[in-house]
């Protein structure tokens, strides 16, 4: 990829056609330092968030080796750009050809799970191993999350003692996991989430030597500011610390969106000014799915290609460049009162699930991606003086020296 100091580098420097994803390495490697800083425990970058070659390199060199996979897709990307690493396959419904491909032909020993009949599947395809760790998928409350997920994944309370059972009958390790949702605003979430699970091990009457907490982690969106990530890990921290689990028990963690939201801007231009309507070339069916359909906020600035924007500002609606009428973005966002076509809109925090969901539909998926060195956008991780740019990067969060996992004493 090409390196420009700034997107209006770019801009102010060739011609711009298509829309243009521009990547920041080193948000990515700062996050994952952070993590493997701060965490107590394994950090499982979640591939959905971004799958991007470009990504996994970074990650794997930054010292992230443990991936969250979802797919035999997922599985082979890591296999090629990540050579070593751990996955674990932890989709709670995998087909079974998928299951026996991970394990044969991949070496994937990690699976979740959240009914009894993927066990069943599981032991089957595996051809009833005995070197396999079952994670058990809890459902738990999301109410703390911008965006539930608790409608499609996770045994329920009443039936998940007797899973935890079954699965440990059939495991060399057996964990728990248990997702809060995405964008988790409230850290005690997760305590409360690993509560439940440390009741429901304890009604299952079996050793458990994993708890998986999920992702969640947030990021920073305007008019959505979470705490400090140091406070998340305190929650987890004093949490564990209370679970009726082993003493040497691993906590894992799978961040998505708060390692790669920060690494990805997409540079749109406006192909035509309609009243407050700004129409664009990327939109819902590009890396613009999440401010379409989930409504989600994302910080925007205008590069003009020359001259200076005005001042005044307005509120301004987005379409995409798709003939369907559903490929609009109600926002309101505001940008200069003066922009015109051909000005260049830089849509920024699309690092989590905007490459990940665009699609080509009506033909309109060719973008080019290039590398910048600016971080024009708040930050939930620690920046460096050396790596400051100017002044815009907002601090919220500070990275303290690396800890050990701490070694539990239970209760008697």
């Amino acid at each position: 990829m090409h390196t420009y100091h700034t997107p209006l580098d770019l801009v102010r420097s060739r011609h711009v056609e298509n829309p243009v994803v521009c990547a920041r390495p080193d948000r990515v490697k700062h996050a994952s330092h952070w993590f493997q800083d701060n965490f107590p425990g394994e950090v499982l970058y979640a591939v959905k968030a971004n799958p991007s070659p470009w990504i996994l390199q970074t990650l794997y060199k930054a010292g992230t080796r443990f991936f969250d996979v979802a797919s035999i897709p997922e599985i082979k990307l890591v296999t090629e750009h990540c050579p070593g690493a751990r996955m674990a396959f932890l989709h709670p419904v995998k087909s079974r050809e998928s299951i026996r491909r991970a394990y044969y032909e991949f070496g994937v020993r990690i699976f979740a799970l959240d009914c009894e009949a993927e066990l069943q599947k599981i032991v089957e395809e595996t051809n009833y191993a005995k070197d396999v760790t079952f994670i058990v998928r809890l459902a738990v409350s999301n109410d703390g999350a911008i965006f539930s997920l608790a409608g499609k994944f996770g045994v329920p309370a009443y039936e998940a003692a007797e899973l935890i059972r079954k699965a440990r009958a059939h495991a060399d390790e057996l964990g728990v996991s248990f997702h809060v949702g995405s964008q988790c605003m409230q850290p005690s979430a997760y305590r409360s989430a690993m509560l439940e699970a440390s009741r429901l091990i304890v009604q299952a009457g079996v050793t458990v030597d994993i708890v998986d907490v999920g992702g969640g982690f947030p990021s920073i969106y305007p008019g959505m500011t979470p705490p400090p990530l140091d406070e998340y890990i305190a929650a987890i921290e004093d949490a564990f610390e209370e679970m009726m689990v082993l003493e040497n028990a691993d906590l894992w963690c799978e961040p998505g969106r708060a390692l790669v939201a920060e690494c990805e801007s997409v540079l749109t231009r406006v192909e035509l000014v309609k009243g407050d309507a700004l129409y664009l070339n990327d939109g819902a069916y590009g890396r613009l799915f999440d401010a379409a359909h989930a409504k989600w906020p994302f910080p925007v600035r205008l590069h003009r290609p020359r001259g200076e924007a005005g001042a005044q500002t307005a509120s301004f609606r987005l379409f995409g460049p798709t003939c369907d009428s559903m490929d609009s973005i109600p926002g309101p966002f505001e940008l200069p009162a003066d922009i015109a076509e051909g000005d260049i809109i830089e849509i920024g925090m699309l690092g989590a699930y905007g490459t990940a969901l665009a699609t080509d539909f009506n033909g309109f998926g060719a973008v080019e991606r290039v590398t910048v060195e600016d971080m024009p956008w708040p930050s939930m991780f620690e920046v460096q003086p050396d790596q400051a740019d100017d002044s815009e990067s907002t601090v919220i969060s500070f990275a303290r020296a690396r800890r050990r996992r701490p070694r539990l004493r239970r209760r008697a």
